[in-house]
């Protein structure tokens, strides 16, 4: 059965990001279906669609595995606090 692909511009989190450790800034989300994003290239970062930018990142590596993608990104700036 195939997949469905999108392309995303912005990275939502709904607070799923885990922080890799022993890697400054650096963080991994797991999506549901498989999804495409700008790699090395700064984008917004999000909790929801409809909530303000917390920051910005830069996504620098993505896997398609199993119907899911994994993004491994790093945190450039940070507008707020969690």
């Amino acid at each position: 059965m195939s997949m469905p692909m999108s392309i995303e511009w912005k990275l939502l989190t709904h607070g799923r990001e885990k922080r890799l450790q022993h890697q400054q800034n650096m963080f991994e989300i797991e999506f549901s279906g498989y999804k495409l994003f700008p790699i090395n290239q700064t984008i917004e970062i999000k909790r929801h669609h409809d909530s303000d930018q917390i920051g910005s990142g830069k996504i620098v590596e993505i896997t398609w595995k199993e119907e899911r993608t994994i993004c491994t990104y790093q945190l450039l700036s940070l507008y707020n606090v969690n």
